[in-house]
């Protein structure tokens, strides 16, 4: 926007660069594109249980998508034809724009109370504007002809317009005064003086040279980039380039080793001692060395030092700057590698975009705009973040340009496969209503018993052995609940015996009496038995085997989650207990009065 706000280009000019801009765009906006159109699709084809009665008939998920299937192929089919013959003319005309744009003078709009510094070689300073276009009280900084030849002008007031071609800013002046440092030679004047003109005037016409007309640059300027190149000038490049860079690599190396090895490594005869520790060869062994430094004076040893840092520098400068045009290479190589990939990037992504949406509609079962929209930009999201990584690291040289390129394409077809599996096996992963179920329990939301009085009743309930039930029922609850109310060392937790035989068996004797009181005919009973909690015991059998629990608990992160549940859960399970414990006495309590009377 910097470059197009105040530029005064005109409407075609804008017009081109929207248009290009809209096709740079199309590789990012296809994919997600049939990524949300298949999402919606085949949501409202499970919606509205088109799909059940599509499988019902025989029709597999596979065949109701092969149509589609052939429709996406040739739509990957148009974009790998865009990416290759399109993009690379528009990514050119686009960039072209962009840099017409950036070099062109922006329209002048002298501000009120600040120097304007958009005129090379001027600042000009306007205390007020009046609605017609006066300025008033003008300052201006004229160095154009350099700081040591500045002219100031000062003025009353003025005006400013264009020339007729654009090519000059016209100034007019009233009632003004000029001051200008006169060029002399110094020796004929004191060094505190400086002569200087001064000049009035009633009027002056100021010519700037500031062209303002918009004009566009050469389209060679990105022929030799990457992204205005089809697929055979990216291999063509790509092959001389790396031509070129081996035959460079080779002249460059041998040449560059023979360098650090007659540079540091050859003996140097100036050391005026202990020349008798050095080898008579034209080498220098690493424990002479060590024992001719040992031995040598201090002054001597921070010359020896100071003489290594000295070559080490000069060497590592030497070597950064023979290799400045082959990194400059290899990086113009890795470039147009990462053009290449992307040619056959898109298209995939638009093929598996469609095989994550299509499936995953299927699942979900829910169309429109609202979860489909959601799970589309969440997708995107993931996909351009681990595409956009995949990219920095191939450009950087961290990984080969086709990893980081098809990265986020191996993602892709990972979840692809996944969705697609569950979606044909009829998963429920990832529907909603599953997840709501889950996320309540997580919450803590309970399940509440709902129950209604028989209309007909084949067998009444007996009530002494309900009584009888009830109360060795919380005698024994009494008994696990003081047991379980102790919290356990985390060694002794992983100790123990993760089935819990004993709450199972009060649980089962309490559906026990539950099922036989729900053939009560009166209704204070059956309210009563809606007040029972819904009890849930906390599966952690898979714990019993020893590999797993072993693996738990020296695994601490995981260990201490399941071990901070397991305490949670029980409390729960505990107050569940004790509520229990207190409808059964209330119940009891009904049922006496039932037998009395």
């Amino acid at each position: 926007m910097d470059d197009l706000v105040g530029k005064g280009a005109e409407m075609k000019v804008l017009a081109q660069f929207f248009f290009y801009a809209a096709l740079f765009l199309v590789p990012m906006a296809l994919p997600i594109a049939i990524l949300l159109a298949s999402l919606i699709t085949f949501g409202n084809l499970g919606e509205h249980l088109e799909l059940l009665a599509m499988k019902s008939s025989g029709i597999s998920l596979i065949r109701i998508m092969k149509p589609l299937i052939i429709f996406t192929v040739f739509i990957s089919g148009i974009a790998f034809v865009f990416q290759n013959n399109v993009l690379p003319k528009a990514s050119a005309k686009l960039w072209t724009i962009v840099y017409s744009l950036k070099i062109k003078s922006p329209e002048l709009d002298i501000p009120e109370g600040s120097f304007c510094k958009e005129i090379p070689g001027y600042n000009i300073f306007v205390r007020k504007k009046s609605k017609t276009g006066l300025l008033q009280n003008v300052m201006i900084y004229d160095y154009s002809k350099g700081f040591d030849n500045a002219m100031v002008i000062v003025s009353d007031s003025g005006r400013m317009k264009m020339s007729d071609d654009k090519k000059y800013l016209i100034l007019t002046l009233y009632d003004g005064v000029s001051s200008q440092n006169l060029s002399t030679n110094q020796s004929r004047y004191r060094q505190n003086q400086i002569p200087f003109k001064r000049e009035t005037f009633l009027l002056r016409d100021i010519l700037i040279e500031f062209d303002s007309n918009f004009n566009m640059v050469d389209e060679s300027i990105t022929q030799n980039r990457d992204f205005s190149k089809n697929i055979p000038a990216l291999r063509s490049f790509i092959r001389a380039a790396t031509a070129a860079d081996d035959s460079v690599a080779r002249v460059i190396r041998p040449a560059l080793a023979a360098q650090v090895y007659t540079s540091a490594f050859k003996q140097d005869k100036s050391y005026p001692v202990n020349h008798h520790l050095l080898s008579p060869s034209d080498t220098l062994p690493v424990a002479d060395f060590e024992l001719l430094y040992k031995n040598s004076p201090a002054i001597q040893q921070i010359q020896l030092l100071e003489n290594a840092k000295m070559k080490s520098d000069r060497l590592a400068s030497d070597f950064n700057f023979q290799m400045v045009p082959q990194s400059d290479r290899q990086r113009d190589i890795r470039g147009h590698r990462i053009e290449l990939n992307r040619k056959f990037t898109l298209s995939v992504a638009c093929l598996l975009f469609f095989f994550i949406g299509a499936p995953l509609g299927a699942i979900i079962r829910k169309g429109g705009l609202g979860l489909p929209a959601v799970l589309s930009v969440f997708l995107f999201i993931v996909y351009y973040t681990i595409d956009t990584f995949g990219w920095k690291m191939a450009r950087q040289g961290s990984w080969a340009v086709w990893e980081g390129m098809w990265l986020s394409s191996i993602v892709l077809a990972a979840l692809g496969l996944f969705f697609t599996y569950k979606a044909v096996n009829d998963s429920v992963v990832m529907n909603p209503d599953a997840w709501k179920e889950i996320l309540q329990r997580l919450i803590g939301k309970r399940e509440i018993r709902n129950y209604a009085r028989k209309e007909v009743i084949m067998d009444f309930p007996d009530y002494p052995e309900a009584i009888r039930l009830m109360t060795s029922w919380n005698e024994e609850s009494t008994l696990y609940v003081a047991e379980k109310q102790k919290i356990p060392f985390y060694i002794s937790f992983w100790k123990q015996q993760f089935q819990d035989e004993q709450l199972n068996r009060l649980l089962i004797s309490m559906n026990r009496w539950i099922e036989d009181l729900l053939n009560s005919n009166e209704n204070l009973i059956i309210g009563k038995l809606m007040d029972y909690p819904v009890i849930t015991p906390y599966h952690l059998a898979f714990l019993n085997r020893r590999a797993i629990r072993l693996s738990c608990s020296i695994f601490i992160p995981a260990g201490i989650i399941i071990y901070i549940l397991y305490i949670l859960k029980q409390k729960q399970i505990n107050n569940d207990l004790r509520t229990t414990m207190k409808v059964n006495e209330e119940i009891n309590k009904e049922l006496r009065n039932l037998n009395l009377d």
